[in-house]
């Protein structure tokens, strides 16, 4: 395993940076999405954030026995993507624990001596395959994100943060068991379609992004608007929602790769904090 990779961050100089400067005081610029010299160094980067994804979501409570799984596309051979191995708990995986595989659940590198969850392969498989622009993925068994699924509604625009889903989630109302089969992976990733998040009926959430950073912040966004939206029914009032015209701005503000990449640095660097950077060895 290669040091812990290093990178300046700087201000994105993509079309969410004007995003970044309305979020911050004043317009100044906030750190973007870095960048790297070699394909070494930025897979080396996104293994350590992989890791401190699954750190985040140990402590989010979003483990369950040998469920849930998170995987990344390599930066440099765009069939391959690593995945966390079968049976370890999220808050003891560190970047050298990640194995990486081909599409056809070839293993390829990283830790080559664990395995991986078969129903984790062929939902993430299928979503690379369907979307090249999507470079990570996660899925938990989260207990708020469970129970709305039962419901196989879409989140209503109930608040703010929620707007971050608007039009850019689905549902997927056909549940077909444990995803062992390829079948099943495909249909999940066809309801996905061009989406930042699906909703799977009766099993939980799955979030994506063009980062680890943004798909993890997506899912603990994603869980948290669950529970929000299952305390709001449960009071039996009447809701209100926020109009297509201020939700719109709000997901145009708020929902682009780089802010949601910003906004999951506070919990990274705080699980970094309270491990002393363990999990990216």
């Amino acid at each position: 395993m290669a040091p812990s990779a290093t990178a300046e961050l700087q201000p994105s100089k993509t079309m969410g940076v004007d995003a970044m400067a309305a979020m911050a005081h004043r317009g100044k610029s906030l750190p973007g999405i870095p960048k790297f010299a070699s394909h070494d160094a930025r897979r080396q980067w996104q293994l350590e954030h992989m890791a401190g994804a699954f750190r985040v979501f140990a402590r989010e409570g979003y483990a369950e026995g040998i469920s849930g799984h998170i995987s990344v596309r390599d930066p440099e051979h765009q069939d391959r993507f690593w995945i966390n191995p079968l049976g370890v708990h999220f808050g003891l995986l560190k970047a050298s624990d990640m194995i990486c595989v081909d599409l056809t659940g070839e293993v390829i590198g990283g830790n080559t001596t664990g395995s991986i969850n078969a129903a984790g392969f062929q939902i993430h498989s299928a979503i690379h395959r369907s979307r090249n622009d999507v470079h990570a993925i996660c899925h938990t068994h989260s207990v708020h994100g469970r129970a709305w699924s039962a419901f196989a509604k879409p989140l209503d625009m109930i608040n703010q943060d929620v707007c971050y889903f608007y039009k850019a989630h689905s549902v997927y109302s056909s549940y077909g068991g444990i995803a062992n089969e390829a079948s099943e992976g495909e249909r999940i990733a066809e309801s996905l379609g061009d989406g930042k998040a699906v909703i799977l009926m009766n099993h939980g959430l799955l979030t994506v992004g063009e980062t680890v950073d943004e798909a993890a912040f997506l899912f603990c966004l994603m869980e948290r608007s669950c529970k929000v939206q299952l305390l709001a029914e449960s009071a039996g009032l009447e809701k209100q929602i926020v109009s297509d015209e201020e939700a719109a701005y709000n997901f145009r503000m708020a929902s682009t790769p780089e802010t949601l990449f910003v906004e999951f640095q506070p919990h990274y660097q705080y699980e970094e904090h309270l491990s002393g950077g363990h999990f990216k060895h």
